[in-house]
């Protein structure tokens, strides 16, 4: 590109905002224009991804930041925090580029119109990881012959949310070429609440949270004397930016909000 992208990143000081930090520092076709973190204000942006000095001052105040000529921001906050922080950026002109989970539809609804009456575009992916994405598509494809399926995703204990949203979002790809389909016997009985997993489209989701643990996805499908099984391992944050960066790229050339990153995986 001639020009280099100037992007916002929010939730600089959280885990993945430091990977995306680090990121858009080492990365020639983008600049960092701000890093907005509460708990981190003050702080040197570089300095806070553990690279050399910046001169970017970490900022609690997002609209500043936005209004600072800046093309893109991605988020990686909290769901309590992160649909007025997309509105914020879409008043602002700039494209959001949000990896915080916890939308509804409706909320995704609005923020499509809000990006269509901007002539901007943005993007909603519950996960960036071109493997996750693989995953997904997949298990959408095996649905079709095999309708009888579980999905067991695993992540570290300190997440907040359950089930996480790349299962929700491999559910529903799943439930677009899946009828509904009850599955196991009309009959059942938890003897313990929550023993068969969250519900959905007549299949179940199985969240489990452990210390240790990154983020797992699986999902297991069984037939007539044979079962499938499609899993994904992601092993460290950085795994997500090659996909942070296409989505960044992205934005910059439609109108309108994508949900899901799959719509850039052909």
């Amino acid at each position: 590109m001639d020009k280099r992208i100037r992007v916002v990143v929010s939730g600089a000081g959280g885990r993945m905002g430091k990977e995306v930090v680090k990121l858009v520092l080492q990365d020639e076709e983008l600049e960092l224009a701000a890093a907005v973190d509460r708990s981190s204000m003050g702080i040197d942006a570089g300095s806070l991804a553990g690279l050399p000095e910046a001169g970017v001052t970490v900022t609690d105040d997002l609209d500043a930041a936005l209004s600072a000529g800046a093309d893109v921001l991605v988020d990686f906050t909290v769901p309590q925090s992160a649909f007025n922080n997309t509105t914020a950026a879409i008043r602002h002109g700039v494209r959001p580029v949000i990896g915080t989970t916890g939308f509804t539809p409706e909320q995704i609804a609005e923020l499509d119109k809000q990006c269509r009456e901007q002539g901007i575009g943005g993007l909603i992916a519950p996960n960036f990881s071109i493997g996750a994405i693989l995953l997904m598509k997949f298990a959408a494809q095996a649905a079709k012959y095999f309708p009888h399926l579980e999905i067991i995703e695993y992540h570290g204990d300190q997440k907040l949310d359950a089930p996480s949203g790349t299962s929700i979002k491999t559910a529903e790809m799943i439930a677009e070429v899946r009828e509904e389909l009850r599955q196991g016997n009309p009959n059942e009985e938890e003897l313990l609440e929550g023993a068969r997993g969250g519900y959905y489209n007549g299949f179940r989701i199985h969240s489990v949270r452990l210390p240790g643990v990154f983020a797992q996805e699986e999902v297991v499908f069984g037939g007539f004397g044979q079962s499938l099984k499609i899993r994904h391992d992601s092993y460290e944050r950085a795994g997500y930016m090659p996909g942070v960066k296409l989505g960044i790229q992205k934005v910059m050339g439609y109108t309108g909000l994508v949900y899901g990153f799959e719509h850039f995986i052909e």
